[in-house]
């Protein structure tokens, strides 16, 4: 004959509530995260980054920019300039190539490129020329920029990951540490490019 076990209802009782505990701890956390994003609650004021997020997979011909087939999959630093490179815009092309410069190691990974929506001065042409020979050049078709809903007007800089997915938007008054520092995380974390 086998005796049978039959605990104590105060032990059965002590491991029901062990049991909720250990519920409580494995799921409270999942369905506390769950709440805070569906209801928006508790959510961060602060952000690890400096330009404007463009989250929604946009890519660049949704502002309008053709890019070569052969294009190597790098990141990369775009300035888009739908008017022509005026004065502003130059300075985007110089802060581009800056930031590429100041990736130092990591400047294999990104390059940087100009979109113009018209042709370049002959003078700022032959100095892109001489002066930026890295700088990878697209035309830029304005309507379609114009047209886009989430992009202000005038010169921006994006950084664009190797797929061609904008990521983040800059505008002309953009502090060059800032989007370095951007950019160097976008690196560290990225496993592509």
């Amino acid at each position: 004959m086998n005796p049978t076990f039959n605990p104590a209802p105060v032990q059965r009782r002590r491991g029901r509530l062990q049991l909720l505990l250990i519920l409580a701890v494995v799921i409270g956390p999942m369905l506390l995260a769950s709440a805070m994003y569906h209801f928006g609650f508790w959510l961060p004021e602060t952000r690890s980054y400096d330009g404007a997020l463009v989250a929604d997979g946009q890519g660049r011909d949704a502002l309008g920019v053709s890019v070569p087939a052969k294009a190597e999959p790098r990141w990369e630093l775009l300035v888009t300039a739908p008017e022509g490179c005026a004065e502003a815009c130059q300075e985007l092309v110089y802060l581009a190539r800056q930031i590429n410069i100041g990736l130092a190691r990591e400047a294999g990974r990104a390059s940087h490129a100009l979109a113009s929506g018209q042709a370049l001065a002959a003078d700022y042409d032959q100095r892109l020329q001489r002066e930026y020979p890295q700088l990878q050049r697209y035309v830029l078709d304005p309507a379609v920029y114009v047209s886009n809903p989430d992009v202000p007007g005038g010169a921006q800089l994006w950084i664009v990951d190797p797929h061609g997915n904008l990521v983040l938007r800059y505008d002309t008054k953009a502090n060059g540490k800032a989007i370095l520092d951007d950019l160097k995380y976008l690196l560290k974390i990225s496993q592509i490019g």
